[in-house]
């Protein structure tokens, strides 16, 4: 490939081409990278919802009217690749090159590379939303991948065991197919970090009386298994640390705080209709969030801007939708909430293309200075080994939520870039007694489950795949890196590696690779879901919780929990940008 003969990329056009090129993209890959799984065979057959759901189902199931288990909590993912490139290869492969040393050369952070436009609630805005979005369960124990450890490198035994994929529990009836998983939560954008993805989890998270959820002295309560002591009991809580804690604890004040304004308004509501609004309103507002800040905000692009806000509101905006209402049912004048809901090409599922896009560890910092809210002054520096896992509430406790939060918002998270891969997990100790080294696991985790290598990632988008080193970063240095750990080969580089190394376009804090899996999934987690779409109505959300929604963004969520936080947002764009500093 002649890349000096290749056509301007979409974001080196002129604004108004660069707002036409991204609604091709986006149909484009509606047609062609939405690939249902289902074809492996062994799933029950789609069965029709009984009736028209009139709240979030707690595991996700009664959402499509013709298929009653899409999305529930035990349901494959898809694959945004064609299934022939999804094949893991041969066993010898999954080693090669050795993963550990991937890690070693490529991802180990030497020094912090600062994201400077971010802060650290924006790294973990992002984990707390994949939580809710996907995992692939508990891993099973038999059979460890081994991974060969070289004799000069620190890991304390000579070889790496790395427990596999739980595989998927419905055997596949296809010949031939490749390997699938089964997403343990909801596929849905409906809060299942805080809610949880079945009956028994979500009520044992609830009051019981007016729809509110359990806090004590504004805490969350205490998970009730031994094993998990120091962690919060809410609706999913792997891997779970203070950045993690803020945030679902902040969400849950949000969801009480909607009950209250339901329950003034509507007083013979009963607990379950209270519940079931409120986390309707509540989901809607993460959403909301999501897609106007968060997004633009790691992607500082006009034309993404615009992009994003048209997705929720429209080209006409939110503020003619509140006067004059929708025009038309279509998306493109009055936003996806309350057009019709459409799956495209394929059932709607996460994918695991969409997860390995998503492997945003080197956000995470090794050192977290924790700074008073009051006046900004120093008052220590916490190592992340300690304020995660069973560490969690203690250290929360160590300096309350205000200092935690303003901690946070004033505190750059780490680039996504080679070379700044979190050192405190290279040996990280999980809950269950496990030692990992997360970076080696990010690679290896896309070669077991067959999410295709860089240049077949690229392909598979319709993006020319990478011939030259030299092309692949911007840096000879890191070039030359990664073409002796790959033999000088390109087809081998592993997309983790392909993604963090890729130059990144103007205002981009993720490469233009993973953010065209990100222009289909982003909209397609909204047209998807009825409470997004069909059922995004005052009769299902109430007057009062759509008018919630279109007052509300992060920074309202943080002013009404913690109103001491005004000075530090005075001013700032957004909550997820570098808060003031007195």
């Amino acid at each position: 490939m002649n890349w000096a003969k290749i056509a301007r990329e979409w974001h080196e056009l002129p604004f108004l081409l660069q707002l036409a090129a991204l609604g091709r993209m986006r149909a484009a890959l509606r047609r062609r990278n939405l690939h249902d799984t289902r074809t492996a065979g062994g799933e029950r057959p789609p069965a029709p919802s009984q009736t028209r759901p009139r709240h979030r189902g707690y595991d996700g199931s009664g959402y499509d009217p013709d298929d009653a288990d899409m999305g529930r909590a035990g349901t494959r993912f898809d694959r945004n690749a064609p299934l022939g490139l999804t094949h893991p290869g041969p066993q010898d492969m999954l080693l090669s090159p050795n993963p550990r040393e991937v890690c070693n050369r490529l991802l180990t952070r030497r020094d912090l590379i600062p994201a400077t436009t971010l802060n650290m609630l924006a790294a973990a805005w992002i984990q707390f939303q994949n939580h809710d979005w996907f995992s692939h369960g508990d891993n099973r124990l038999t059979e460890p991948i081994e991974v060969p450890i070289a004799d000069d490198d620190p890991w304390h035994e000579r070889t790496m065991r790395v427990r596999r994929s739980r595989p998927d529990p419905t055997p596949h009836t296809a010949p031939g197919a490749p390997p699938t998983y089964e997403n343990t939560v909801t596929h849905w954008w409906d809060g299942s970090q805080i809610y949880g993805s079945s009956e028994q989890r979500c009520r044992s998270l609830r009051t019981g009386e007016d729809g509110r959820m359990i806090l004590q002295d504004g805490r969350l309560p205490e998970e009730t298994r031994p094993d998990h002591a120091g962690i919060d009991l809410t609706g999913f809580n792997d891997n779970y640390w203070v950045g993690l804690a803020l945030l679902h604890t902040l969400f849950v004040k949000e969801h009480n705080a909607i009950c209250d304004l339901l329950r003034a308004a509507y007083p013979s509501w009963d607990d379950e209709r209270l519940f079931q609004t409120a986390r309707l309103v509540n989901v809607a507002v993460m959403a909301k969030i999501h897609t106007l800040e968060w997004t633009p905000g790691i992607l500082d692009n006009r034309a993404v801007r615009v992009g994003m806000n048209a997705n929720w509101s429209g080209l006409l905006g939110p503020g003619f939708r509140r006067r004059h209402g929708r025009v038309g049912r279509g998306e493109v004048l009055s936003g996806i909430p309350g057009s019709p809901m459409d799956h495209h090409a394929a059932q709607y599922s996460m994918t695991e293309e969409f997860i390995a896009s998503y492997r945003f560890h080197p956000l995470l910092r090794d050192d977290y200075p924790i700074h008073s809210h009051r006046d900004g002054a120093l008052i220590t520096t916490e190592e992340l080994l300690p304020i995660q896992g069973r560490h969690t509430r203690a250290a929360f406790e160590r300096h309350g939520m205000s200092d935690w939060l303003y901690s946070f918002g004033v505190t750059n998270p780490g680039a996504l870039t080679l070379h700044n891969h979190p050192n405190a997990m290279r040996d990280l100790v999980r809950v269950s007694g496990e030692r990992v080294d997360i970076g080696t696991l990010d690679i290896l985790r896309d070669r077991e489950r067959g999410v295709p290598r860089y240049n077949d990632f690229r392909r598979m988008l319709r993006k020319p795949p990478v011939t030259d080193f030299a092309r692949l970063t911007g840096k000879p240095e890191w070039a030359r890196e990664i073409e002796e750990v790959y033999d000088g080969d390109p087809e081998r580089v592993d997309t983790t590696i392909g993604l963090l190394a890729e130059p990144k376009p103007a205002g981009f804090a993720l490469s233009d690779t993973a953010f065209r899996v990100f222009v289909l999934m982003a909209s397609r987690r909204l047209k998807s879901d009825p409470f997004f779409t069909d059922l995004y109505t005052p009769e299902v959300y109430s007057p009062e919780g759509l008018d919630w929604i279109d007052r509300t963004g992060m920074t309202e969520v943080l002013l009404r929990h913690h109103p001491e936080l005004a000075p530090a947002l005075n001013g700032v764009p957004h909550a997820f940008a570098p808060w003031r500093v007195p």
